[in-house]
C-alpha cells in the first residue's frame, strides 16, 4: 500500500515536473509579450496625446433681443485634434462667433493662433489653420481608421474637459451605432460610447487601438456615461467637400414619413406580404412634377432594402435609418428609390436637398439683420431667437394664447407671399413718437400700410418708398394692437434715438444696401 503510493507520488512528480518547467520556461516570455503590449500601448498613447491639443476660443454671440449689438466676450475651451495637411480639427461648435482662437500642444505652455478654414454648424464640425505651421513639425497627425468600430470594442476618450487643466483620458466601450440628428440643421451617423463625454471634450479624438474612430462632440444631459461621437465616415465626407472649394453640406431627404409596421395599415394599402419599407406620409412639394406621392412604399434605395421600420442592414447586427443609404447612393443632387405605388413597383429618382426651406432659419455662426426705422426695430425670425422666447415659460404662453406665427408657423416653409417671419425683437426705444403704444416686444409683422410684408428686405423697401403722411405698422397676431406714426416724425426720430442709445448703425449692412437703393414704383397691396 505504501509502495503503491509512492509509486504514486512518483508518478504524479513526474506529471508536474515537465508542466512546471514549462511554466517556469513560458514565464519571462509571457513577461516579454505582456513587457511589449505595455510599451506598444505606451507608444499609442503617445502618438494620440501628442495630436490631440487644446482649444481657447474668444467668442461674442449675438444679441438677439438687440440685434444692432452682439453679447459680451465669453472665453471657452475645448479639444481638436491634428490631421494630415497641418490643420486642427474641431466642433463649429467651439468656433463659431469666434473672435479669437488659440490651440494649445499637450504639456506646451505656447499657445498659437488659428483661424478657421472651413465650418460646418449642421455637421458641428471645423478645421482651423495656425498662423505659425512649425507647430506640425512636432505634432504629427492622428492616423483614422477607414471603418466604423463594432459594438463593445474598447474605447479611448482624449480631450480637456473641465475640473482640471491637462489632458483627459476615460476608458469605455463602443455602446451603439445609429443615423441621427446631430442637431436642427444636419443628420449623420453617431457612435456613442460609454467613456465619460463632458464639457471641454469637445472636439477630442476617440480612438479604438492605435487610430482614431471619431470626434467627440456631446453627451447627454441627465445621463450618465453616454457620450457621442462624430465617426470618420462623417468627417472624411465634409474634408472631402472642403477639398472641393466652400463646405456646401450633405444632399437628404426632407419628405414626412412613417412606418409600415401597423397591419392595417399594409391592408389599406393593399400590400403583399412580400413588400417591406417606409410609407410616405407627407412628401416635400405637392406639386405633380415631384416624384413622390402620399402614400407611397419606399422598398430600397439604389440596391438596399428597407425593413417595416425604415432601416437598413449595413453589415451583421448592426441596421441603420434608411436615409444613411440616401447618403450614400445620392449622386449629381439625386437618388434612385425604388417604390411601390398602387400595387405597382417602379423606381424614380429623388432630388435632394441640403437644407430644408424654413420660414424661421438658423443663423448658422452669422449675426442677426436688423432694421431701425424711429423706435421700432425689426429683425429676421430665426430659430435661435424662437429659442430664446421658449424658455420662457410666460412668453411661450403669451405667444400660444396669441396665436403668434412663431408658434403657428414654426416648421412652415416659405411662400412667394412670405419668404421669412420678420419680428420686432425688442421692446421701442423711449420716444415721444411712441407714447401710448404697448411694448411689441416678439410680435410679428403682417403689414405696412395695407401691403403684406414678405421680409426683411421687403419692410425696409416699402418704408423706404413710402410717401403716405402716416406709417402703419399691423401685427400678426391675435388680441395685438396696430401702431401708427407721422411718417416725417419717424425719420427725423431715427437719428436721435441711435445717437441717444449708442446705436452705431441705422441697419445691418445688408438692410442699408435696400434703403439707400433708388426707389421703385410704390408699393401696392
Amino acid at each position: 500500500m505504501t509502495r503503491y503510493l509512492s509509486t504514486a507520488l512518483v508518478t504524479l512528480s513526474l506529471a508536474i515536473l515537465p508542466a512546471f518547467a514549462q511554466a517556469q520556461s513560458s514565464a519571462p516570455a509571457a513577461e516579454k509579450a505582456q513587457s511589449a503590449n505595455a510599451v506598444s500601448d505606451s507608444r499609442i498613447s503617445q502618438q494620440v496625446e501628442n495630436a490631440v491639443v487644446k482649444v481657447f476660443a474668444t467668442v461674442r454671440h449675438p444679441d438677439l433681443s438687440r440685434p444692432w449689438t452682439k453679447q459680451a466676450p465669453t472665453e471657452i475651451f475645448g479639444s481638436g485634434v491634428v490631421i494630415e495637411g497641418h490643420r486642427v480639427l474641431t466642433n463649429a461648435h467651439m468656433v463659431l462667433y469666434a473672435g479669437q482662437i488659440q490651440v494649445q500642444a499637450n504639456q506646451e505652455g505656447d499657445k498659437y493662433s488659428a483661424t478657421v478654414v472651413a465650418v460646418s454648424p449642421g455637421m458641428d464640425l471645423a478645421v482651423l489653420s495656425l498662423d505659425d505651421a512649425s507647430f506640425f513639425d512636432r505634432h504629427a497627425p492622428l492616423k483614422r481608421s477607414a471603418a466604423l468600430p463594432d459594438i463593445k470594442d474598447n474605447v479611448l476618450a482624449y480631450g480637456f474637459p473641465v475640473g482640471g487643466s491637462s489632458l483627459s483620458i476615460t476608458k469605455g466601450i463602443v455602446s451603439r451605432i445609429e443615423f441621427a440628428a446631430y442637431n436642427a440643421l444636419g443628420t449623420g451617423l453617431r457612435i456613442q460610447i460609454d467613456a465619460a463625454i463632458n464639457p471641454g471634450n469637445s472636439g477630442g479624438a476617440a480612438t479604438v487601438g492605435d487610430k482614431m474612430i471619431g470626434l467627440a462632440f456631446s453627451h447627454l444631459n441627465n445621463a450618465q456615461n453616454i457620450g457621442y461621437i462624430i465617426p470618420n465616415e462623417e468627417i472624411d465626407l465634409f474634408l472631402a467637400e472642403i477639398a472641393k472649394g466652400k463646405y456646401v453640406g450633405k444632399p437628404t431627404m426632407h419628405d414626412e414619413w412613417q412606418t409600415l409596421e401597423n397591419p392595417a395599415l399594409r391592408a389599406f394599402l393593399k400590400l403583399d406580404k412580400s413588400v417591406h419599407g417606409i410609407v410616405v406620409h407627407q412628401p416635400l412639394r405637392p406639386d405633380a412634377d415631384y416624384p413622390l406621392k402620399e402614400w407611397d412604399v419606399i422598398t430600397k434605395v439604389g440596391e438596399t432594402p428597407i425593413d417595416d421600420q425604415g432601416m437598413i442592414l449595413t453589415r451583421q447586427n448592426l441596421r441603420i435609418g434608411f436615409l444613411y443609404a440616401v447618403q450614400k447612393a445620392a449622386k449629381d443632387g439625386k437618388a434612385r428609390l425604388t417604390l411601390v405605388r398602387a400595387g405597382k413597383t417602379m423606381q424614380v429618382d429623388v432630388p435632394l436637398l441640403v437644407e430644408k426651406p424654413q420660414l424661421i432659419a438658423d443663423l448658422k455662426g452669422t449675426y442677426p439683420s436688423y432694421f431701425i426705422y424711429g423706435p421700432v426695430v425689426f429683425s429676421r425670425a430665426s430659430t435661435a431667437y424662437v429659442g430664446s422666447l421658449a424658455g420662457n415659460p410666460n412668453a411661450a404662453i403669451g405667444m400660444s394664447i396669441l396665436k403668434s406665427p412663431l408658434i403657428t408657423q414654426r416648421a412652415d416653409s416659405p411662400t412667394p407671399e412670405r419668404e421669412e417671419l420678420v419680428v420686432i425683437p425688442s421692446p421701442l426705444f423711449p420716444q415721444s413718437v411712441s407714447n401710448g403704444y404697448s411694448n411689441p416686444s416678439g410680435s410679428v409683422i403682417y403689414s405696412i400700410n395695407g401691403v403684406p410684408v414678405r421680409s426683411l428686405g421687403h419692410l425696409v423697401q416699402i418704408l423706404r418708398d413710402l410717401s403716405d403722411e402716416y406709417v402703419t405698422i399691423e401685427l400678426d397676431n391675435h388680441g395685438g394692437e396696430a401702431m401708427v406714426f407721422r411718417r416725417t416724425e419717424m425719420i427725423s426720430a431715427t437719428d436721435d434715438i441711435l445717437s441717444d442709445n449708442g446705436v452705431r448703425a441705422q441697419g445691418s449692412p445688408d438692410m442699408m444696401e435696400v434703403w439707400t437703393a433708388k426707389k421703385t414704383a410704390p408699393a401696392t397691396p
